[in-house]
């Protein structure tokens, strides 16, 4: 699989845990109860990891990249797929994932950001 080190990379992210869930079958990566990575796979079964960004930037990577487009299964809006045997680059999809992460740790409270934060 391209990309293999996105598992490596989201566990470095503080205050993340991974869990399977059985029903969607697919992986989570989240922050206290909060999912910023989804990985798993389409209706054709083609391995994607689905990730929340910034509407604007959103829009502009699925214009510049075909192996980017919306959401599946999710707000189309806010959330973006993205194939994993595409030709996005590693730093492109690095900065899509440390943008979920950021999104999703700024909606959590003040108090549970900082005690995120501060631990790890």
């Amino acid at each position: 699989m391209k990309y293999a080190w996105v598992d490596e990379y989201c566990l470095s992210k503080k205050g993340a845990v991974k869990e399977y869930k059985l029903e969607w079958n697919a992986t989570r990566y989240m922050i206290k109860g909060k999912m910023f990575v989804l990985q798993g796979g389409d209706k054709e079964g083609k391995s994607i990891i689905t990730l929340k960004l910034e509407p604007s930037h959103g829009q502009l990577l699925r214009q510049q990249f075909k192996d980017i487009v919306p959401g599946y299964y999710m707000n189309k809006e806010h959330w973006n797929s993205l194939y994993l045997e595409g030709d996005v680059p590693d730093e492109i999809v690095r900065g899509m994932l440390d943008m979920s992460y950021k999104l999703v740790l700024a909606s959590l409270s003040n108090k549970l950001q900082k005690e995120i934060l501060e631990n790890k």
